[in-house]
């Protein structure tokens, strides 16, 4: 199975990183145009206008909630998403004077084709400079 690993340093705490990643305005401002969040551990995202798949809506179900360090979601299986059936984990670490996010995609259909998947992985490497450039101090 193929899978998408990617992490960047920010120069901020771990407590603003997780409310970037578990919040619909933390999200808006880096991942989304619109995006919802029932911030708990069986809670739904549901986010649209992403750089992950512009074109749809993308919702799933938070399988791992553990504040300022792990979060867990998996994308629905139904749809045209580019994110069906896939799972993302961030991992948040203050590492330093800096906080070490990472992204592992894996799953789903989009990540066993080797276009689908390299257009995936542009959209985190973008992403995620965004999230850095924001949360930068």
């Amino acid at each position: 199975m193929s899978a998408i690993r990617r992490h960047v340093y920010i120069a901020t705490g771990a407590r603003a990183v997780w409310r970037a990643l578990t919040t619909s305005e933390g999200l808006e401002k880096w991942l989304a145009d619109e995006a919802r969040v029932d911030g708990r551990k069986g809670g739904r995202v549901v986010i649209s206008g992403s750089d992950l798949d512009p074109e749809r809506e993308l919702a799933g179900i938070i399988h791992t909630w553990r504040p300022t360090s792990k979060l867990e979601i998996t994308w629905d299986n139904v749809g045209k998403s580019e994110t069906k059936g896939s799972q993302i984990a961030f991992q948040v670490a203050r590492d330093g004077e800096e906080t070490r996010v990472s992204v592992v995609h894996s799953g789903g259909e989009a990540l066993d084709d080797e276009e689908r998947r390299g257009r995936l992985d542009e959209a985190w490497k973008t992403a995620l400079e965004t999230l850095q450039a924001l949360l930068d101090e």
